[in-house]
Parts: structure tokens; C-alpha cells; sequence
């Protein structure tokens, strides 16, 4: 299980890398393993503040749709485009090519409710 010690994590299985004032978020190798095939990747909330904790749209999955769970308030200021032509990427390379959005930040205090990569672990069990 590939869990990069440079990152941050929920317990709804999303990473985030945070650089100045931009969080990159995408789903950890775990969540993409769970939810096996990802055929489809379904974000509408680009330009909208979102609150923590809040829903900013689904992957799908052969078997499930799972909904993504806003990991930081802010403003979501970009999509993966490419993951509209190849969903699968979130498999294959979730903490690369596979990553979904870009969140402008508006509370940085809420960055040190985020796990690290030990306590994510430990949720896991790895």
C-alpha cells in the first residue's frame, strides 16, 4: 500500500498536498483499491466555495459511486480534465496524473485537523 509520507490525509481516504495556498486533492491508493474500476470521475463544483466536509461530487466505480468529501474550505479552482477521457488514471496513479481537484484555501487552521501519513495508516490498518 503506498502511502507517501509528504502528504496529508482524511479519514475519507483522500490525500492532499498543500503548496503556498493550493490544496491538491485526489483519492489515496487505498480508497482507488476499494473501490476497484473507476469508470468515471464526476466533478461540477469548479468555481464554487465549498465548506469542509461537504460533498464536491463521485467516482464511479464498476460496483459503487462513492461520494468525494471536501477535505479543506475553499474555492475549488481546477479539475483534472484529463481524468474525463481516462477515469482509470485514479487507479493507476492516484498521487500523480490521477489527482482530481485544486482548492484555493480560505482557513488555514483547518490543516492541522488533516492526518499524517502514520495516523492514516493506522486508520487502514497497514
Amino acid at each position: 500500500m503506498n502511502i507517501p509520507e509528504d502528504l496529508k490525509y482524511t479519514k475519507d481516504h483522500e490525500w492532499i498536498k498543500i503548496e503556498n495556498n493550493i490544496a491538491t486533492v485526489g483519492v489515496t491508493d487505498f480508497a482507488q483499491s476499494e473501490l476497484g474500476d473507476i469508470v468515471y470521475v464526476d466533478i461540477d463544483t469548479v468555481d464554487e466555495n465549498i465548506d469542509q466536509n461537504e460533498i464536491f461530487g463521485s467516482v464511479e466505480a464498476v460496483k459503487t459511486v462513492s461520494d468525494l468529501i471536501m477535505p479543506l474550505s475553499g474555492e475549488i479552482i481546477e479539475f483534472n480534465e484529463f481524468l474525463e477521457e481516462a477515469p482509470e488514471t485514479v487507479n493507476s496513479d492516484p498521487y500523480g496524473k490521477g489527482w482530481m481537484i485544486k482548492i484555493q484555501m480560505t482557513d488555514n487552521s483547518q490543516i492541522e485537523g488533516l492526518l499524517d501519513a502514520a495516523a492514516y495508516k493506522e486508520i487502514i490498518g497497514a
